[in-house]
């Protein structure tokens, strides 16, 4: 038996299991909006009544085109205008992002791990403009994989009493992926979970992969392999984002960049000794848009 056929059954085996652990269904708004997307003229006024059906989406939508980061200089006050603002394809990215915390609400200990996810998705959108567009990732795609990226820890969460403990395994583990570690004490890990979530809310593609993939610091050492370059370029603005974050509030260090600071700066072509500067001009654009 090949190594294909056995990774195929692998895969095939996860994604039972995955199934089985329960993905939470694409919301509803999605699909409304996926087929507003598709239409020769797509009708905002339309959109926006779906939106202001639901309070806890409408407030969102407003209060992201209204953030620092889009740095817009006029102010949305309704959710038609923050469509506008916006446009449709970067609102129904936002909207996924603010539905799928609000499927997770009443869940006090996931705040921080919220917080952590609106900064590093920030940070990464802002890299994007930083370094400049390549490989196709624009500053939303960035974005929407920073929000998403994580989204498998939730859902676990949710199912396994213990999984708090095994995510403490993972983050202490200097050498190993971090899944490895997961996959020693559950019959699926994050990634994978959060990969087959993405795809359900029909997240583009090269997301998803980057979702099922941003531990593999083995694969993403390889380029021009069975990950796409968009999906490895979003992993290393991430990861990237993600250690500029722990610098910068001292919180949650554990050893994923140290393995996958190689893989990530040759991805975006930086040597270790520009991270400082790096850094320093996203501060300085952080403090621009605030």
């Amino acid at each position: 038996m090949t190594s294909e056929v056995v990774s195929s059954e692998l895969d095939e085996l996860y994604r039972k299991t995955v199934l089985d652990i329960g993905i939470p269904p694409r919301p509803a708004i999605l699909d409304q909006l996926g087929q507003e997307l598709r239409s020769a003229e797509p009708d905002f006024r339309r959109i926006s009544d779906y939106v202001s059906r639901d309070v806890g989406l409408a407030a969102g939508l407003v209060k992201i085109a209204n953030s620092p980061y889009f740095g817009f200089r006029l102010r949305a006050r309704t959710v038609l205008q923050a469509l506008n603002l916006l446009g449709l394809d970067v609102a129904s990215k936002a909207l996924a992002g603010i539905a799928l915390r609000s499927e997770f609400s009443g869940r006090p200990s996931l705040e921080r791990f919220w917080d952590a996810s609106e900064k590093i998705a920030e940070y990464s959108g802002m890299l994007v403009g930083l370094l400049g567009q390549q490989q196709g990732v624009h500053a939303d795609d960035a974005y929407t994989f920073g929000l998403f990226r994580d989204c498998g820890v939730p859902v676990l969460m949710r199912k396994f009493p213990q999984y708090r403990e095994i995510l403490g395994l993972a983050n202490a583990e200097p050498l190993r992926r971090f899944t490895e570690i997961e996959e020693e004490h559950l019959p699926t890990n994050h990634a994978l979970v959060g990969c087959m979530l993405a795809q359900s809310w029909s997240l583009p593609e090269e997301i998803c992969q980057a979702i099922r993939h941003h531990h593999d610091f083995i694969l993403l050492s390889h380029p021009g392999g069975n990950l796409p370059a968009a999906s490895a370029r979003l992993v290393a603005l991430s990861q990237l984002a993600e250690h500029f974050h722990q610098r910068k509030s001292g919180r949650s260090q554990g050893h994923e960049w140290a393995k996958l600071a190689p893989a990530c700066l040759a991805i975006l072509q930086l040597q270790p000794e520009q991270l400082d500067e790096l850094q320093q001009a996203l501060s300085h654009s952080l403090q621009q848009h605030a």
